[in-house]
């Protein structure tokens, strides 16, 4: 299996050498252009432009890379973007305004935040439609899953509270208070902590995710409004939309680690996978700022379609670098995707093991296990940072795919 996975990964970079070696995608929202802009993150440039819906707002990447979900607030539809075509696959009817949106872990959901209705929308995966209707507080927004997929939290503009979800029932938790007006809301990859802007105040309020409760509060720039914490967990990023700048938040401390000037209306905010860039989306510019994250500076800016926005997360780890060697994997699922410490194993229902193999870029083997039941992890704190390849063999097949660690 290791030759086979050795020469299956010469193949790959030799095909695909001189293009980007990050495979790393970036979809921006245009609202006023009703399209979706699709960037290389590797170069930073615009590869094409997809059409979609009235207004999109929201967006929310799979965790393994292969959809992205987009919010039409104008027409009242959720696109769903094939990532290996960039091409809209499917669009699914919601018949509410909605703005954010987020896709659990395991792919198997998207929750959307409907406005107006004051209503958490859920959609199966598997049949493209609304499922499910959960009633939050007033006016939610923003959405962040748990690592592991049991919990969901959405920020309600107006109630100023952010509604805890369990997100195997579709039911409410608990409520907690924040602050004046929250709009973007990020969990930190080991699910510990999440953070929450708070746009009428100025802070940012940090929640413990064990108790459920505010642990602290930060003084932030003026009218924050997106959030994206680091795939390794130590920043937290947050734009100011009117002081034109984005905070850098030490996770460790809960303290502003450093403030990055940029420009006008700035709103959506993307760490790339591989925690290396920043983008962030200035709506007034229609541009894109890319920083680095070892310097804490612009290093570039992206022109993109007319008053775009892309509240959500936005950057998929499948795309123009090293491709995923399958566009799905439709009877076993890895996730999340990327991952930092946990790299969980679905099954459907039928399979009783598996094979499992994963190899770095190099086709080192870093792990060969035959794995039983439904539900399976593995640990991979210990693993270097960088994309891996998976191969798994069961009684339906052979299935192959990639994850970024």
């Amino acid at each position: 299996m290791k030759n086979k996975l050795i020469k299956l990964m010469m193949l790959v970079v030799g095909c695909f050498i001189g293009m980007t070696g990050d495979g790393q995608t970036a979809y921006i929202t245009n609202t006023n252009g009703n399209n979706v802009s699709v960037i290389d993150v590797g170069t930073n440039t615009v590869i094409t432009t997809i059409p979609v819906g009235i207004f999109p707002y929201g967006v929310s990447v799979s965790h393994d890379g292969t959809k992205v979900f987009v919010t039409n607030s104008g027409n009242r539809r959720v696109s769903v973007i094939n990532a290996f075509t960039n091409t809209v696959s499917n669009t699914i009817t919601v018949n509410q305004v909605s703005n954010g949106i987020c896709v659990s872990p395991d792919g198997t959901k998207v929750f959307v935040a409907s406005s107006v209705s004051d209503t958490l929308l859920v959609i199966n995966t598997a049949t493209n439609s609304v499922s499910d209707t959960i009633i939050v507080g007033y006016d939610p927004f923003g959405i962040c899953f748990s690592p592991n997929g049991s919990k969901a939290y959405v920020s309600n503009i107006q109630s100023s509270t952010v509604s805890v979800i369990n997100a195997l029932t579709d039911t409410i938790i608990s409520t907690i208070h924040v602050g004046y007006q929250p709009y973007g809301i990020s969990i930190t990859p080991d699910g510990s902590k999440v953070y929450v802007a708070n746009n009428m105040d100025n802070t940012i309020s940090v929640i413990n995710t064990t108790s459920d409760t505010v642990l602290a509060t930060i003084a932030i720039g003026i009218s924050p409004f997106g959030v994206s914490a680091s795939p390794d967990g130590s920043k937290v990023f947050v734009t100011n939309n009117q002081s034109r700048n984005v905070s850098v938040i030490n996770t460790a401390t809960n303290t502003i680690l450093d403030s990055i000037n940029i420009g006008y209306c700035l709103l959506g905010i993307s760490i790339s996978p591989d925690g290396s860039k920043v983008c962030v989306v200035a709506e007034c510019d229609n541009k894109v700022f890319v920083i680095n994250t070892s310097t804490l500076t612009v290093i570039d800016s992206i022109t993109v379609g007319n008053f775009p926005v892309s509240f959500g997360n936005f950057i998929s780890s499948f795309g123009t670098g090293i491709p995923s060697i399958t566009p799905s994997t439709p009877s076993i699922t890895i996730y999340p995707n990327p991952t930092n410490s946990i790299l969980n194993i679905k099954a459907q229902l039928g399979i009783r093991n598996y094979e499992l193999g994963i190899s770095d870029v190099l086709g080192n083997e870093v792990y060969h296990e035959t794995l039983i039941g439904i539900d399976n992890s593995i640990g991979i704190t210990a693993w270097n940072a960088g994309i891996y390849f998976y191969e798994i063999r069961s009684e339906h097949g052979s299935e192959r795919g990639k994850f970024v660690k």
